[in-house]
């Protein structure tokens, strides 16, 4: 069992991989999202928007705010295809979710790609066989524990090993600290030091980072621990250009390149 540690810097160097001549946009990992309502449709374009940023070769978006994401990121393909991780989830809630859309994540959730669960398709984790990672916050985890019939256990990190080796799954779980713990028991945890990212619509922009992660195909283990990391990073540096004030979500997103491109730069040097 990995030592519950911070994840750190050369942790996430180790994961991220730079293009090279070679690559195209398939190589480099095609990510889609299922996000976003007719009531959050705002889901649909932060997690997007964060997924290019993280470094996607192509982001396919199935959803209701096609148009909205379009006018933000003209580049997003919304025709059905290749997807190599799927985000499913954000912007959502399940009991406005209609049969149809149901039918679709159920099918989503049921192939062999990664998928990245998070908010309104939590739910529907328990019929999973797909590979999945968890995004929940404390208050989704503990709706998540009582419908699959798991006691309620106060330690958060107690909770998560639970629920982790109860699905099969690695689960993220959101907080001041996040906890990464993959179904075997391993754990690492990641502490952003921002209390300004508690606002609406940083949970959106994890969500796409961590799919573009795992559609470069490595363990889901360490895309989810890199993805708070970089997550955390962005934050920092979207609150730090207003003087250490508040951010706004899509100020985080935007910040998620030049995070990367430190990382990368600093395993150059």
């Amino acid at each position: 069992m990995t030592v519950d540690t911070e994840w750190t810097p050369a942790d996430v160097a180790v994961l991220l991989r730079e293009p090279t001549d070679d690559d195209d946009k398939y190589s480099r990992g095609v990510v889609g999202l299922r996000t976003g309502s007719a009531r959050y449709p705002g889901a649909a374009v932060l997690g997007v928007e964060a997924a290019w940023r993280a470094g996607a070769g192509m982001v396919r978006y199935l959803g209701p705010a096609r148009d909205l994401v379009l006018a933000r990121r003209p580049e997003t393909v919304t025709a059905d295809g290749r997807v190599q991780a799927w985000v499913i989830g954000s912007g959502t809630d399940a009991v406005q979710r209609g049969a149809e859309e149901t039918a679709a994540l159920h099918a989503v959730l049921a192939g062999d790609v990664p998928v990245v669960v998070d908010a309104g398709a939590l739910d529907l984790a328990i019929a999973a066989t797909a590979p999945l990672v968890l995004t929940p916050h404390d208050r989704e985890h503990a709706a998540l524990r009582t419908q699959i019939g798991l006691a309620d256990i106060p330690d958060r990190r107690a909770a998560a090993r639970d629920t982790a080796a109860h699905l099969d799954a690695v689960v993220l779980l959101k907080g001041a600290t996040t906890i990464i713990t993959a179904p075997d028991g391993a754990q690492r945890t990641v502490t952003t030091g921002v209390p300004w990212l508690s606002t609406a619509g940083t949970g959106d922009v994890l969500a796409g980072i961590l799919g573009t992660l795992l559609a470069g195909g490595d363990d889901p283990f360490a895309c989810a621990a890199s993805a708070a990391w970089v997550h955390g990073r962005a934050g920092a540096a979207a609150s730090a250009a207003h003087a250490g004030g508040p951010l706004v979500a899509v100020e985080v997103a935007e910040a998620v390149a030049s995070v990367i491109g430190g990382v990368l730069a600093a395993r150059r040097a």
